[in-house]
């Protein structure tokens, strides 16, 4: 079906009538013609200025019955555009803009497919099995919702639709540089393989987008939906990672300072709270089994942009107060529930230990046929397009006569699959977070902003002034709202699961702490349960001596002993 035979081009060449249309494409015709406010002639004579390439596709689609699809102006040089229906369990029927659906029909998005968003929790909750792709999608209609929000309720702010697709490309993309298990590769693998190495996945996700841009040749379509790549990129690759500028200069090349509130809605780094992270509380909720109190339904209805020193900043309503802790309860709760599980950290580490094991044994072929390692595919993206979770199983099934070490990875993996575990010991809990050195793995677990309350952080508004915006004050917080908001545990894992009497770990290591710690009291051991707390009287507290733990490892005959330290 060609562009002419799509609008049923007659023998008379006359303009066809409404009910063409109608039979074209059902119902959605009418919605097509009163948004833009045409009458079938008027369709008929502007046709010129639709994409023909993006009629055909969408058409042959629906001849097909696939998704439901509807027509709409997205301002962009008269263009219109057919919006791609995807049904999610989360957020229901999200409508992209098709220069979003190309994005995704890409080999470099399609990755997040076998990405798992909890990384090893899914060995833990069963449910936990969603993926990246799902959760970058809900992110770019969370984003697209907000914006056209806050553009609907001050049309002032002069919010284009080329700024809320940008602000959308910005919600697909970024993710798209995680590498296996998640936050396991760039939290605990690549510390461990390339100790220094300052690489984070938001850094990947940046190299990713110019990888996928460029090997797509996504520029030209970019150009034909009205993005501006001199600046629009920037823009874009700026929400995705940057840093917290505030009081200082304006450095950003994609937008001007007064639409600084644009690169909220997607990364908040002044109060934390963006759509990001209002789909993957709401999605693991749900995968998880968890009950989650906050509504983020309420957030898009009270979100109004207030100016605060001369930087505009996104605020809600006073009222929304509670709903807002609520949301950081929610974090708190997931961190603590599932995504620092004990036996999900234990898993993890096991999963750590086997990629460091096997990383100079997993081969990927990179650009220019250059071979790359498991953990320096980060420095080419054609190799990091071809790394995901899938190298779980390529460990799990190596041959036998592989080497040593590959073989070694794979038999740590197999106690995972058969449940041989590291075994728990214990765990301690400390006020204050501190600083540890390299031989223990940290873990924060808080409100999101280390020791700070967030809604220290966070403007509100009135409704009797919705455009002063103000900061809660200290006396007006609620006396029952908690004044801790960080935690650290240390927690102690036995790599070892033989039949020996595990009393003599216990006994050993008791009084390892008591030499090292320096402590009073008792401590509390339950080998049956999970949950082991040591209730420890600090007098003198010093990381420093974590460095001879080999020392005391060697003592104790706990071998390949191990130390998790958690915020």
């Amino acid at each position: 079906m060609n562009l002419i035979s799509s609008f049923g081009h007659g023998r008379s060449g006359q303009p066809p009538r409404a009910a063409f249309f109608h039979d074209t494409w059902g119902d959605n015709w009418a919605c097509l013609l009163s948004i833009v406010g045409w009458t079938a002639k008027e369709m008929w004579e502007k046709k010129s200025g639709i994409l023909q390439y993006e009629i055909n596709k969408r058409l042959a689609l629906r001849r097909t019955g696939v998704g439901l699809l509807f027509w709409v102006i997205t301002g962009l040089d008269f263009v219109v555009c057919v919006l791609q229906v995807f049904n999610d369990p989360i957020h229901g029927h999200m409508e992209l803009h098709p220069l979003l659906v190309k994005i995704i029909d890409t080999p470099q998005f399609q990755r997040l497919r076998s990405i798992r968003q909890l990384g090893g929790t899914y060995f833990v909750y069963p449910g936990a099995s969603h993926n990246r792709f799902e959760h970058s999608i809900g992110v770019a209609h969370l984003a697209g919702q907000l914006g056209q929000a806050l553009k609907t309720k001050q049309p002032g702010l002069n919010i284009t639709d080329r700024d809320i697709l940008c602000v959308q490309i910005a919600g697909l993309c970024h993710d798209l540089g995680h590498g296996p298990f998640s936050h396991l590769y760039d939290g605990m693998f690549i510390p461990k393989a390339r100790p220094g190495n300052k690489w984070k996945h938001e850094t990947a996700s940046l190299a990713m987008f110019d990888h996928l841009v460029k090997c797509n040749k996504l520029e030209d379509v970019m150009k034909q939906y009205g993005l501006n790549l001199s600046e629009d990129l920037d823009f874009i690759k700026e929400m995705i990672d940057r840093d917290n500028d505030k009081d200082q200069e304006w450095l950003h090349k994609g937008r001007p300072k007064d639409k600084s509130f644009l690169y909220e809605i997607v990364s908040n780094k002044t109060n934390g709270i963006d759509v990001d992270k209002f789909d993957y509380f709401a999605r693991d909720c749900y995968h998880l089994g968890v009950q989650i109190n906050f509504d983020y339904h309420r957030f898009l209805k009270f979100a109004r942009v207030c100016e605060v020193d001369g930087w505009k900043h996104i605020c809600v309503r006073d009222k929304e107060e509670d709903n807002m802790t609520e949301m950081f309860h929610t974090r708190l709760c997931l961190h603590r529930r599932a995504y620092q599980h004990k036996v999900t950290k234990i898993i993890e580490t096991m999963i750590t230990d086997a990629f460091l094991k096997a990383d100079k044994h997993i081969k990927i072929e990179g650009t220019g046929k250059k071979t790359f390692r498991l953990s320096t595919a980060i420095d080419d993206m054609e190799a990091y397009t071809k790394l995901t979770d899938a190298v779980f199983e390529k460990i799990l099934n190596c041959a036998f006569d592989a080497p040593q070490e590959l073989r070694d990875a794979r038999d740590i993996l197999r106690r995972i699959i058969n449940r041989d575990l590291y075994r728990f010991l214990g765990e301690t809990r400390f006020e204050d977070p501190t600083e540890v050195c390299t031989n223990v793995f940290t873990i924060k677990m808080d409100y999101g902003m280390k020791r700070e309350d967030p809604i220290d952080h966070l403007y509100f508004y009135t409704k009797h002034d919705t455009t002063r915006a103000f900061n809660r004050k200290r006396c007006q917080v609620s006396r029952i709202r908690p004044m801790c908001f960080s935690e650290q545990l240390v927690g102690f894992v036995c790599k070892k699961t033989d039949d020996r009497n595990p009393q003599a770990d216990v006994d050993n290591f008791q009084q390892w702490c008591r030499d090292a710690f320096a402590y009073s009291g008792p401590v509390l051991w339950s080998f049956r349960g999970l949950i082991n707390i040591i209730h420890v009287s600090v007098v003198q507290f010093d990381f420093r001596l974590f460095h001879n733990l080999e020392l005391y490892v060697s003592d104790f005959k706990l071998n390949h002993f191990l130390i998790a330290c958690c915020y």
